[in-house]
């Protein structure tokens, strides 16, 4: 069961790259991957952009990071360029469980709850109580339609939104799973 982790977003809103930014004294991109390697995704790849090396640098293994290209054109390009890392793995995951670096207060138990589900034929995306949410676990036999629907800043939304096979896992017992917008947003105050 695989994790990709999106992290290349230049943070226009936030003033820097959200990867960058600490809480508690751990940058968010070390946050969301313990996150992920802690649930149980294994292998995982981080998709990197704005200020690369910076982000690679917080990374415990280089190797994981991959960079999209065209990661200001939107989350689609960073979705796209990791799902193509991940579909290169040998052997290959079941699934992958795509995770975004600004919702700090997602952890190893919201994902643990999807990587549970993880098969080939599944589709689900984690539900905190407001909507559709973090992270969204895609199996092997939707990653065509998965990565073509993946465009600008709405990345695969669109595919996602009212498809029948999707399943809504209600995590809102283990986090808010509300994104960062602002660096004021992580100030516990």
């Amino acid at each position: 069961m695989a994790g990709l982790l999106l992290a290349a977003g230049a943070g226009r809103r936030f003033g820097g790259p959200k990867a960058l930014a600490e809480l508690d004294g751990t940058p968010l991109v070390v946050r969301a991957l313990n996150a992920l390697t802690a649930g149980g995704c294994e292998p995982v790849r981080v998709v990197v952009g704005a200020r690369a090396d910076d982000v690679r640098r917080l990374l415990p293994d280089s190797g994981i990071a991959v960079t999209a290209p065209d990661w200001e054109s939107g989350m689609g390009a960073s979705l796209r360029a990791g799902m193509a890392a991940i579909a290169t793995l040998d052997p290959a995951p079941d699934a992958v469980l795509v995770h975004l670096v600004d919702l700090p207060d997602v952890g190893a138990g919201v994902v643990a709850r999807l990587v549970a589900l993880a098969g080939p034929a599944v589709l689900a995306r984690a539900e905190y109580g407001a909507g559709p949410g973090h992270p969204v676990l895609c199996g092997r036999d939707w990653w065509p339609q998965f990565v073509a629907a993946a465009e600008a800043d709405r990345g695969a939304r669109a595919f996602l939104a009212g498809h029948p096979d999707l399943r809504v896992v209600d995590c809102s017992d283990l986090a808010a799973g509300r994104d960062v917008d602002r660096a004021a947003d992580l100030d516990p105050g």
